[in-house]
């Protein structure tokens, strides 16, 4: 596949450079007499080849908001972007002499360890939670349709605990005629007053703030363990000509679980960005005023 050989073409080319980068290093460093320094030649060297690696990968974010540049293939950028961002650290190190010198170099160097470390924990992420979320959310929708299709399963079981309950008495001739939404939710009753009254008490003390809460925390519903138990009561406590409801609404739980599940893989698959990214632009900025300085000074 072309992906699995461009994130091993980029693998070997930055091991590569990586080798040959610290085969020099080490003699350089030995040799010495003041240790080595980011002001010699071979310093320069590694200091010009790590910014250069910092500033391919901070390309990649100009070239996602401009769609309409057809410089190479978007998987190539991704693999360029990961593993030249990787190496740009040792390469930096290597031009410092493993020194985090003055405030500002120090505050570059930190900058850089984070943005690193941001940089592979969410390539780890983003390796492993599609997977995840394939896996644990089934009833998986566009992000962008969740709190929608929320809404949805709150009207579908309003629908069905109305049916469930039905009226207490039939609408009559002249009141279909006068109310069409009153004909609409008005049912044969399904259970008894009593039943009818444990019913409408769990859907509005148990189910209906779980529906309506975009984190319901703490809330037994849930949880699915704990929601399996409450629904299994809930059965004993209804006759079975109403246990089909009682399943509907177990479904209708289960599915809204799994959408804020999917929020919540969204939120970690997503939420490292906002790290990465300014940390990442603060990174190239410092940057460009410590070469200023260095040549300047």
């Amino acid at each position: 596949m072309l992906i699995d050989r461009t994130h091993r073409n980029w693998l070997i080319a930055s091991c590569a450079i990586l080798a040959v980068a610290t085969v020099v290093y080490v003699p350089y460093a030995i040799q010495s007499t003041s240790g080595p320094s980011g002001h010699s030649t071979l310093g320069l060297i590694y200091g010009s080849v790590g910014s250069a690696f910092i500033v391919f990968a901070g390309i990649l974010g100009g070239r996602k908001k401009v769609p309409t540049w057809r410089i190479g293939r978007a998987q190539t950028w991704m693999r360029g972007h990961l593993w030249l961002g990787l190496i740009s650290l040792p390469m930096i190190f290597f031009h410092a002499g493993f020194r985090f010198g003055g405030p500002l170099t120090a505050v570059l160097m930190i900058l850089l360890i984070v943005v690193v470390a941001s940089g592979i924990f969410g390539a780890v992420l983003q390796h492993y939670l599609p997977r995840t979320m394939m896996e644990q959310v089934t009833f998986e929708t566009v992000f962008e349709q969740i709190d929608r299709v929320r809404g949805l399963l709150r009207e579908e079981a309003d629908q069905i605990v109305a049916a469930a309950c039905g009226a207490r008495e039939r609408p009559t001739q002249s009141a279909k005629a006068e109310s069409a939404p009153a004909v609409a939710s008005a049912a044969t009753i399904v259970v008894g007053e009593d039943e009818a009254a444990i019913l409408t008490r769990f859907y509005q003390n148990e189910m209906t703030p779980f529906l309506q809460e975009s984190r319901p925390r703490g809330l037994r519903l849930a949880d699915a363990g704990k929601a399996q138990e409450f629904f299994e009561e809930l059965r004993t406590l209804l006759p079975p000509a109403v246990h089909g409801t009682v399943n509907d609404l177990e479904e209708i739980c289960e599915e809204a679980r799994q959408l804020l599940r999917q929020v919540h893989l969204h939120h970690w698959l997503h939420g490292w960005l906002i790290v990465h990214v300014p940390l990442s632009f603060a990174l190239l900025f410092l940057g460009v005023v410590h070469a200023v300085m260095a040549l300047r000074y």
